[in-house]
C-alpha cells in the first residue's frame, strides 16, 4: 500500500485514537449497566439496565469496533510501521480483530437476549455479561497501553527488511567521499 501523506495519516490517526477510546468508553458503560443489572434487587432497575444495553449494543459497539480496526489497519498498512513489522502491531491488530468477532458474536447475542427478557419482565442476570465487559475493558486498556509503550521490538520479517535497508544504504553511499549513513550521495 503507498505511504499515507502527514495530513491523510494525522486525520486518520485522530479519528482511529477517538473511536477507539470511544468503544473502550462504550465497554465501560456496558460494564456498568451490567454490573447495575446482577446487583439490583429489584426487577425494573434491571430491565432498564438490560435495555440501555441494548441501545449501547445496537447504535455503538459495532460501529465503533469496526471503525478502530478499519483505520488502524489502514494506519498500519499506510505507515512505515507496517502491519507486521513491530510485535506490538502484530499483538494489537490480533486483538482488536479477536474482540470484535467477540462482541458480534458473544456480546450482542447475550445482550439481545436479556434485553428481550427484560421486555416481558422477567430479566435474568447474566453474570458472562458482567464478565464480557469486564474483559473487554481490560483488553482495550492493555490496547492502549501498548500503542502508547511500543514494546517488544521488530518482528522477524521487520528486523528483515531493516537490515536490507540498511544494505541498501550502504550500497548507495559514493566511495570516497568521507560520509557515512544510510542515503548520503
Amino acid at each position: 500500500m503507498q505511504q499515507l501523506s502527514r495530513p491523510a495519516r494525522r486525520a486518520l490517526l485522530v479519528l482511529h485514537v477517538a473511536t477507539s477510546v470511544s468503544w473502550l468508553g462504550v465497554t465501560l458503560g456496558l460494564l456498568a449497566l451490567s454490573i447495575t443489572g446482577w446487583t439490583t434487587s429489584s426487577p425494573e432497575m434491571a430491565a432498564v439496565a438490560y435495555r440501555a444495553m441494548k441501545i449501547f449494543g445496537d447504535w455503538l459497539v459495532l460501529p465503533l469496533a469496526f471503525s478502530a480496526l478499519v483505520t488502524g489497519l489502514v494506519l498500519s498498512l499506510g505507515t512505515p510501521w507496517g502491519l507486521a513489522r513491530h510485535r506490538w502491531v502484530y499483538v494489537k491488530f490480533w486483538l482488536t480483530l479477536v474482540t470484535v468477532l467477540l462482541s458480534v458474536f458473544s456480546l450482542r447475542p447475550g445482550i439481545d437476549r436479556l434485553a428481550a427478557e427484560a421486555t416481558t419482565g422477567t430479566p435474568a442476570p447474566d453474570i458472562g455479561l458482567v464478565i464480557a465487559p469486564a474483559v473487554a475493558s481490560a483488553t482495550y486498556f492493555f490496547l492502549t497501553a501498548i500503542s502508547v509503550l511500543k514494546p517488544w521490538g521488530p518482528t522477524r520479517r521487520g528486523r528483515r527488511l531493516r537490515e536490507d535497508r540498511a544494505a541498501e544504504g550502504r550500497a548507495r553511499r559514493v566511495p570516497g567521499n568521507g560520509r557515512a549513513g544510510a542515503g548520503a550521495s
